[in-house]
Protein backbone atom coordinates (compact mmCIF):
# COMPACT_ATOMS: atom_id res chain seq x y z
CA UNK A 1 0.00 0.00 0.00
CA UNK A 2 1.07 3.49 -0.92
CA UNK A 3 -0.47 6.90 0.14
CA UNK A 4 0.22 9.82 -2.51
CA UNK A 5 -0.22 13.49 -1.82
CA UNK A 6 -2.74 14.40 -4.53
CA UNK A 7 -2.91 18.56 -5.86
CA UNK A 8 -7.31 17.73 -6.46
CA UNK A 9 -8.36 14.60 -4.14
CA UNK A 10 -5.36 14.96 -1.40
CA UNK A 11 -4.15 11.86 0.07
CA UNK A 12 -5.29 8.55 -2.64
CA UNK A 13 -4.34 5.16 -1.29
CA UNK A 14 -3.07 2.88 -4.05
CA UNK A 15 -3.00 -0.91 -2.91
CA UNK A 16 -3.42 -4.21 -4.07
CA UNK A 17 -2.43 -4.78 -8.00
CA UNK A 18 -3.01 -1.13 -8.77
CA UNK A 19 0.04 -0.07 -6.80
CA UNK A 20 2.41 -2.90 -8.05
CA UNK A 21 1.35 -1.55 -11.52
CA UNK A 22 2.71 2.29 -10.29
CA UNK A 23 6.40 1.60 -10.56
CA UNK A 24 6.16 -0.51 -14.15
CA UNK A 25 7.87 1.12 -17.10
CA UNK A 26 4.55 2.08 -18.73
CA UNK A 27 2.98 3.72 -16.43
CA UNK A 28 6.08 5.57 -14.98
CA UNK A 29 6.20 6.89 -18.77
CA UNK A 30 2.60 8.53 -17.92
CA UNK A 31 4.68 11.25 -15.65
CA UNK A 32 6.42 11.91 -18.89
CA UNK A 33 3.21 12.88 -20.84
CA UNK A 34 1.50 16.49 -20.10
CA UNK A 35 -2.12 15.91 -19.75
CA UNK A 36 -2.94 18.54 -21.90
CA UNK A 37 -0.33 18.54 -24.27
CA UNK A 38 0.09 21.73 -26.38
CA UNK A 39 -2.40 23.72 -23.89
CA UNK A 40 0.63 24.49 -21.45
CA UNK A 41 1.30 27.41 -24.46
CA UNK A 42 -1.62 28.71 -23.28
CA UNK A 43 -2.03 28.20 -19.39
CA UNK A 44 1.73 28.18 -18.21
CA UNK A 45 0.56 26.63 -15.08
CA UNK A 46 -1.17 22.98 -16.94
CA UNK A 47 1.67 21.61 -16.73
CA UNK A 48 0.23 18.06 -14.99
CA UNK A 49 0.91 15.31 -16.40
CA UNK A 50 -0.83 11.83 -17.67
CA UNK A 51 -0.10 10.03 -14.39
CA UNK A 52 -1.38 12.27 -12.20
CA UNK A 53 -4.30 12.02 -13.85
CA UNK A 54 -4.27 7.98 -13.73
CA UNK A 55 -3.94 8.07 -9.99
CA UNK A 56 -7.33 10.24 -9.83
CA UNK A 57 -9.01 8.08 -12.07
CA UNK A 58 -8.02 5.46 -9.63
CA UNK A 59 -9.01 7.24 -6.53
CA UNK A 60 -12.71 7.95 -7.99
CA UNK A 61 -13.03 4.28 -9.04
CA UNK A 62 -11.92 2.95 -6.19
CA UNK A 63 -14.88 5.07 -4.38
CA UNK A 64 -17.06 4.32 -7.22
CA UNK A 65 -16.43 0.09 -6.39
CA UNK A 66 -17.50 0.91 -2.57
CA UNK A 67 -20.80 2.64 -3.69
CA UNK A 68 -21.59 0.37 -6.16
CA UNK A 69 -20.87 -2.86 -3.84
CA UNK A 70 -18.23 -4.60 -6.25
CA UNK A 71 -15.70 -6.55 -4.53
CA UNK A 72 -13.15 -9.19 -4.82
CA UNK A 73 -11.77 -10.22 -8.55
CA UNK A 74 -13.79 -7.86 -10.61
CA UNK A 75 -13.08 -5.34 -8.08
CA UNK A 76 -9.28 -5.69 -8.90
CA UNK A 77 -9.80 -5.57 -12.45
CA UNK A 78 -11.45 -2.17 -12.49
CA UNK A 79 -8.42 -0.92 -10.17
CA UNK A 80 -6.29 -2.06 -12.41
CA UNK A 81 -7.82 -0.76 -15.84
CA UNK A 82 -8.13 2.21 -13.79
CA UNK A 83 -4.66 2.92 -13.55
CA UNK A 84 -3.79 1.84 -16.85
CA UNK A 85 -6.64 3.40 -18.85
CA UNK A 86 -4.12 5.86 -20.49
CA UNK A 87 -0.83 3.83 -20.77
CA UNK A 88 -1.78 3.64 -24.56
CA UNK A 89 -1.44 7.56 -25.07
CA UNK A 90 0.95 8.65 -27.62
CA UNK A 91 3.17 11.68 -26.49
CA UNK A 92 1.10 15.26 -26.36
CA UNK A 93 -2.11 13.64 -25.29
CA UNK A 94 -4.39 12.97 -28.04
CA UNK A 95 -2.72 16.07 -29.84
CA UNK A 96 -1.28 13.33 -32.73
CA UNK A 97 -2.85 10.16 -31.75
CA UNK A 98 -5.23 10.66 -35.00
CA UNK A 99 -1.47 10.00 -36.96
CA UNK A 100 -0.94 7.14 -35.14
CA UNK A 101 -4.54 5.35 -35.24
CA UNK A 102 -4.19 6.08 -39.16
CA UNK A 103 -1.25 4.02 -39.32
CA UNK A 104 -1.50 1.67 -36.88
CA UNK A 105 -5.32 0.76 -36.27
CA UNK A 106 -4.83 1.51 -32.96
CA UNK A 107 -6.52 4.36 -30.53
CA UNK A 108 -5.24 5.13 -27.43
CA UNK A 109 -7.50 3.27 -25.33
CA UNK A 110 -6.55 -0.28 -27.55
CA UNK A 111 -4.18 -1.43 -25.20
CA UNK A 112 -4.12 -5.40 -25.56
CA UNK A 113 -0.88 -5.30 -26.74
CA UNK A 114 0.46 -3.04 -24.05
CA UNK A 115 -1.42 -5.10 -21.25
CA UNK A 116 0.13 -8.72 -22.59
CA UNK A 117 3.93 -8.26 -22.32
CA UNK A 118 6.41 -6.93 -20.15
CA UNK A 119 5.93 -5.96 -16.56
CA UNK A 120 2.45 -5.20 -17.13
CA UNK A 121 1.80 -8.58 -17.35
CA UNK A 122 4.13 -9.70 -15.23
CA UNK A 123 1.94 -7.96 -12.31
CA UNK A 124 -1.32 -9.06 -14.15
CA UNK A 125 -0.32 -12.82 -13.97
CA UNK A 126 0.78 -12.56 -10.43
CA UNK A 127 -2.44 -11.25 -9.30
CA UNK A 128 -4.12 -13.80 -11.38
CA UNK A 129 -5.58 -11.52 -13.64
CA UNK A 130 -6.28 -11.40 -17.63
CA UNK A 131 -4.63 -8.78 -19.46
CA UNK A 132 -7.45 -9.08 -22.09
CA UNK A 133 -10.20 -8.34 -19.42
CA UNK A 134 -8.59 -5.86 -18.15
CA UNK A 135 -7.67 -4.61 -21.52
CA UNK A 136 -11.91 -4.95 -22.39
CA UNK A 137 -12.32 -2.51 -19.69
CA UNK A 138 -10.36 0.38 -20.71
CA UNK A 139 -12.09 0.48 -24.11
CA UNK A 140 -15.68 0.35 -22.10
CA UNK A 141 -16.76 -2.56 -23.25
CA UNK A 142 -19.19 -4.71 -21.06
CA UNK A 143 -21.03 -3.43 -17.94
CA UNK A 144 -18.45 -2.56 -15.73
CA UNK A 145 -16.55 -0.71 -18.49
CA UNK A 146 -18.49 1.95 -18.09
CA UNK A 147 -17.00 3.01 -15.38
CA UNK A 148 -13.90 3.50 -16.73
CA UNK A 149 -14.75 4.57 -20.35
CA UNK A 150 -18.93 5.87 -20.67
CA UNK A 151 -21.44 8.54 -20.51
CA UNK A 152 -20.31 8.67 -16.79
CA UNK A 153 -17.06 7.54 -16.45
CA UNK A 154 -14.65 8.31 -13.63
CA UNK A 155 -12.36 9.54 -16.33
CA UNK A 156 -14.19 12.25 -16.94
CA UNK A 157 -14.98 13.56 -13.97
CA UNK A 158 -11.21 13.78 -12.75
CA UNK A 159 -10.11 15.48 -16.02
CA UNK A 160 -12.59 18.09 -15.67
CA UNK A 161 -11.46 19.07 -11.82
CA UNK A 162 -7.85 18.38 -12.77
CA UNK A 163 -7.82 20.75 -15.72
CA UNK A 164 -9.72 23.26 -14.52
CA UNK A 165 -7.64 23.14 -11.09
CA UNK A 166 -4.11 23.23 -13.29
CA UNK A 167 -4.96 25.70 -15.83
CA UNK A 168 -7.06 28.38 -13.31
CA UNK A 169 -10.05 28.17 -14.88
CA UNK A 170 -13.16 27.58 -12.97
CA UNK A 171 -15.40 26.48 -15.30
CA UNK A 172 -14.45 22.38 -14.70
CA UNK A 173 -16.20 22.66 -11.35
CA UNK A 174 -18.35 19.64 -10.86
CA UNK A 175 -18.94 17.69 -7.54
CA UNK A 176 -17.47 14.67 -8.19
CA UNK A 177 -18.88 13.59 -4.77
CA UNK A 178 -22.35 13.53 -5.25
CA UNK A 179 -21.46 11.72 -8.72
CA UNK A 180 -19.87 8.88 -7.30
CA UNK A 181 -22.13 8.51 -4.41
CA UNK A 182 -25.26 8.79 -7.07
CA UNK A 183 -23.97 6.07 -9.40
CA UNK A 184 -25.98 2.77 -10.30
CA UNK A 185 -26.13 -0.46 -12.08
CA UNK A 186 -29.91 -0.83 -13.46
CA UNK A 187 -29.92 -3.83 -16.33
CA UNK A 188 -26.43 -3.80 -17.03
CA UNK A 189 -26.40 0.49 -17.59
CA UNK A 190 -24.78 2.88 -15.15
CA UNK A 191 -26.94 5.81 -14.12
CA UNK A 192 -27.43 8.41 -11.74
CA UNK A 193 -30.29 7.44 -9.43
CA UNK A 194 -33.38 9.24 -8.63
CA UNK A 195 -32.99 13.35 -8.55
CA UNK A 196 -30.19 13.66 -10.32
CA UNK A 197 -30.57 15.58 -13.67
CA UNK A 198 -29.00 18.72 -12.51
CA UNK A 199 -25.81 16.46 -11.55
CA UNK A 200 -25.80 14.74 -14.81
CA UNK A 201 -26.25 18.65 -16.38
CA UNK A 202 -23.49 19.76 -14.33
CA UNK A 203 -21.14 17.51 -16.31
CA UNK A 204 -22.37 18.73 -19.65
CA UNK A 205 -21.75 22.49 -18.59
CA UNK A 206 -18.40 21.63 -16.98
CA UNK A 207 -17.55 19.96 -20.62
CA UNK A 208 -18.90 22.82 -22.41
CA UNK A 209 -17.67 25.97 -20.62
CA UNK A 210 -14.02 23.77 -21.13
CA UNK A 211 -14.12 23.45 -24.50
CA UNK A 212 -13.86 27.18 -26.33
CA UNK A 213 -11.44 28.50 -23.19
CA UNK A 214 -9.31 25.74 -22.77
CA UNK A 215 -9.43 22.32 -25.45
CA UNK A 216 -10.57 24.67 -28.21
CA UNK A 217 -8.64 27.76 -27.47
CA UNK A 218 -7.28 28.52 -30.78
CA UNK A 219 -3.82 28.98 -29.65
CA UNK A 220 -3.93 25.40 -28.62
CA UNK A 221 -5.70 24.70 -31.85
CA UNK A 222 -2.82 26.24 -33.61
CA UNK A 223 0.00 24.68 -31.91
CA UNK A 224 -1.46 20.87 -31.82
CA UNK A 225 -2.16 21.53 -35.66
CA UNK A 226 1.69 22.47 -36.33
CA UNK A 227 2.92 19.38 -33.97
CA UNK A 228 0.50 17.42 -36.02
CA UNK A 229 1.97 18.71 -39.45
CA UNK A 230 5.68 18.21 -37.74
CA UNK A 231 4.97 14.60 -36.69
CA UNK A 232 3.58 14.03 -40.34
CA UNK A 233 6.77 15.32 -41.65
CA UNK A 234 8.78 13.24 -39.18
CA UNK A 235 7.28 9.73 -40.81
CA UNK A 236 7.54 10.73 -43.77
CA UNK A 237 11.50 10.68 -43.40
CA UNK A 238 11.48 7.13 -42.06
CA UNK A 239 13.25 8.69 -39.32
CA UNK A 240 10.53 7.15 -36.87
CA UNK A 241 8.08 5.10 -37.33
CA UNK A 242 4.27 4.92 -35.89
CA UNK A 243 4.99 1.99 -33.65
CA UNK A 244 8.34 3.65 -32.00
CA UNK A 245 6.35 7.21 -31.67
CA UNK A 246 3.91 5.59 -30.27
CA UNK A 247 5.77 4.50 -27.58
CA UNK A 248 8.10 8.10 -26.85
CA UNK A 249 7.02 10.35 -24.23
CA UNK A 250 6.84 13.93 -24.81
CA UNK A 251 10.93 14.63 -24.19
CA UNK A 252 11.87 12.49 -27.32
CA UNK A 253 9.32 13.50 -29.64
CA UNK A 254 10.54 16.90 -29.35
CA UNK A 255 14.21 15.53 -29.86
CA UNK A 256 13.31 13.81 -32.39
CA UNK A 257 11.79 17.09 -33.89
CA UNK A 258 14.47 19.18 -33.57
CA UNK A 259 16.70 16.45 -34.67
CA UNK A 260 15.31 16.01 -38.12
CA UNK A 261 16.40 18.59 -40.86
CA UNK A 262 12.65 18.39 -42.27
CA UNK A 263 11.31 19.51 -39.09
CA UNK A 264 13.34 21.24 -36.75
CA UNK A 265 12.04 25.02 -38.29
CA UNK A 266 8.78 23.41 -36.71
CA UNK A 267 10.55 22.34 -33.32
CA UNK A 268 12.05 25.66 -33.15
CA UNK A 269 8.67 27.55 -33.65
CA UNK A 270 6.99 25.55 -31.51
CA UNK A 271 9.85 26.10 -28.57
CA UNK A 272 9.87 29.27 -28.65
CA UNK A 273 6.04 30.44 -28.84
CA UNK A 274 6.68 31.34 -32.93
CA UNK A 275 3.28 30.10 -33.68
CA UNK A 276 1.57 30.23 -37.11
CA UNK A 277 -1.51 33.04 -36.95
CA UNK A 278 -5.56 32.35 -38.25
CA UNK A 279 -5.71 33.33 -42.24
CA UNK A 280 -9.59 31.89 -41.95
CA UNK A 281 -11.56 31.10 -38.76
CA UNK A 282 -14.57 29.96 -40.14
CA UNK A 283 -18.04 28.95 -38.98
CA UNK A 284 -19.64 25.94 -39.40
CA UNK A 285 -22.38 27.39 -41.55
CA UNK A 286 -19.80 28.48 -43.82
CA UNK A 287 -17.46 25.39 -44.97
CA UNK A 288 -18.86 22.72 -47.79
CA UNK A 289 -19.80 19.27 -46.79
CA UNK A 290 -17.22 18.37 -49.31
CA UNK A 291 -14.31 19.68 -46.51
CA UNK A 292 -15.86 19.25 -43.84
CA UNK A 293 -15.85 15.15 -45.12
CA UNK A 294 -12.37 15.07 -46.59
CA UNK A 295 -9.75 12.37 -45.26
CA UNK A 296 -6.28 12.98 -44.52
CA UNK A 297 -5.21 12.76 -48.55
CA UNK A 298 -7.42 15.50 -49.72
CA UNK A 299 -7.06 17.66 -46.82
CA UNK A 300 -3.41 17.65 -47.97
CA UNK A 301 -3.92 18.27 -51.12
CA UNK A 302 -6.23 21.36 -50.40
CA UNK A 303 -2.84 22.22 -48.67
CA UNK A 304 -0.61 22.33 -51.52
CA UNK A 305 -3.58 24.34 -53.87
CA UNK A 306 -3.80 26.94 -51.34
CA UNK A 307 0.72 26.81 -50.90
CA UNK A 308 0.41 27.43 -54.75
CA UNK A 309 -2.05 30.22 -55.16
CA UNK A 310 -0.40 31.98 -52.18
CA UNK A 311 2.99 31.54 -53.39
CA UNK A 312 4.26 29.94 -50.12
CA UNK A 313 5.89 26.92 -48.91
CA UNK A 314 3.61 23.94 -48.92
CA UNK A 315 4.52 23.53 -45.16
CA UNK A 316 3.09 27.12 -44.51
CA UNK A 317 -0.53 25.90 -44.75
CA UNK A 318 -2.34 23.94 -42.19
CA UNK A 319 -6.20 23.36 -42.93
CA UNK A 320 -7.55 22.43 -39.37
CA UNK A 321 -11.06 20.85 -39.16
CA UNK A 322 -12.43 19.63 -36.05
CA UNK A 323 -14.87 16.88 -36.07
CA UNK A 324 -18.75 18.11 -36.07
CA UNK A 325 -19.92 19.15 -32.98
CA UNK A 326 -21.35 15.98 -31.24
CA UNK A 327 -22.39 15.71 -27.39
CA UNK A 328 -21.78 12.57 -26.08
CA UNK A 329 -22.91 13.58 -22.46
CA UNK A 330 -26.43 14.03 -23.47
CA UNK A 331 -26.62 10.05 -23.60
CA UNK A 332 -25.61 9.56 -19.98
CA UNK A 333 -28.54 8.20 -18.03
CA UNK A 334 -30.48 9.31 -14.95
CA UNK A 335 -33.85 7.96 -13.25
CA UNK A 336 -36.34 10.44 -13.30
CA UNK A 337 -39.63 9.20 -11.62
CA UNK A 338 -38.27 5.25 -11.41
CA UNK A 339 -37.83 4.81 -14.98
CA UNK A 340 -34.74 5.24 -16.72
CA UNK A 341 -34.03 8.13 -19.22
CA UNK A 342 -31.07 9.89 -21.32
CA UNK A 343 -30.03 13.54 -19.99
CA UNK A 344 -30.85 14.43 -23.94
CA UNK A 345 -34.69 13.75 -23.47
CA UNK A 346 -34.90 14.66 -19.87
CA UNK A 347 -32.98 18.08 -20.09
CA UNK A 348 -33.55 21.35 -21.66
CA UNK A 349 -30.13 22.64 -21.12
CA UNK A 350 -29.10 19.81 -23.85
CA UNK A 351 -30.46 21.47 -27.02
CA UNK A 352 -29.28 24.79 -25.64
CA UNK A 353 -26.02 23.45 -25.55
CA UNK A 354 -26.15 22.09 -28.56
CA UNK A 355 -26.58 25.03 -30.15
CA UNK A 356 -23.42 26.93 -28.31
CA UNK A 357 -21.50 23.82 -29.85
CA UNK A 358 -22.32 24.64 -33.63
CA UNK A 359 -22.06 28.16 -32.78
CA UNK A 360 -18.49 28.01 -31.29
CA UNK A 361 -17.34 25.70 -33.91
CA UNK A 362 -14.85 27.06 -36.33
CA UNK A 363 -12.45 25.72 -38.95
CA UNK A 364 -9.43 27.69 -38.98
CA UNK A 365 -6.53 27.68 -41.56
CA UNK A 366 -3.23 28.65 -40.43
CA UNK A 367 0.29 30.47 -41.66
CA UNK A 368 3.01 32.35 -40.63
CA UNK A 369 2.06 35.74 -39.66
CA UNK A 370 3.23 37.51 -42.83
CA UNK A 371 1.33 34.94 -45.06
CA UNK A 372 -1.87 34.74 -43.20
CA UNK A 373 -3.18 37.78 -46.29
CA UNK A 374 -1.85 36.16 -49.17
CA UNK A 375 -3.17 32.00 -47.60
CA UNK A 376 -6.30 33.88 -46.41
CA UNK A 377 -7.80 34.90 -49.88
CA UNK A 378 -6.13 31.79 -51.74
CA UNK A 379 -8.29 29.66 -48.75
CA UNK A 380 -11.27 31.34 -49.61
CA UNK A 381 -10.87 30.66 -53.31
CA UNK A 382 -10.11 27.18 -53.20
CA UNK A 383 -12.06 25.91 -50.44
CA UNK A 384 -14.85 27.61 -51.89
CA UNK A 385 -15.59 29.25 -48.51
CA UNK A 386 -18.46 32.31 -48.31
CA UNK A 387 -17.10 33.99 -45.10
CA UNK A 388 -18.87 37.49 -43.78
CA UNK A 389 -16.99 40.69 -43.25
CA UNK A 390 -16.57 39.37 -39.63
CA UNK A 391 -14.59 36.61 -39.71
CA UNK A 392 -12.58 38.16 -42.49
CA UNK A 393 -11.48 41.07 -40.12
CA UNK A 394 -10.45 38.67 -38.11
CA UNK A 395 -7.80 37.16 -40.62
CA UNK A 396 -6.93 40.75 -41.23
CA UNK A 397 -6.00 41.56 -37.91
CA UNK A 398 -8.88 43.37 -35.90
CA UNK A 399 -8.50 40.82 -32.76
CA UNK A 400 -4.83 41.26 -32.25
CA UNK A 401 -4.87 40.65 -28.57
CA UNK A 402 -7.08 37.32 -29.42
CA UNK A 403 -4.51 36.05 -31.80
CA UNK A 404 -1.60 36.37 -29.57
CA UNK A 405 -2.98 35.12 -26.17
Amino acid sequence: MVTIKDSVHDHITVEGVAAELLDTPPVQRLRRLKQLGTVGLVYPSANHTRFEHSLGVYHLADAALDGLGIEGAQAERLRAAAILHDVGHTPFSHNIESIIARLTGRMHDEVDDLLEEGEIARVLALHDIDPGAVADLIAGDGEFGQLVSGELDVDRMDYLVRDAHHTGVPYGTIDTGRLIRELRFVDGELVLGEGNVQTAESLLVARALMNPVVYNHHVARISKAMLRQATERLLETEEATAETLRRMDDAALRVALRSCPETAAFATRLDTRSLYKRAIWAELQDVPDELLDADHEARGEFERQIATRAGVEPDAVIIDVPDRPRMRESTSRVVVNGEVRTLGTQSTLVDALRRVQQEQWRLGVYAPEEATDAVGRAAEETLGLDLDALVVDVRKGINTTLDEF
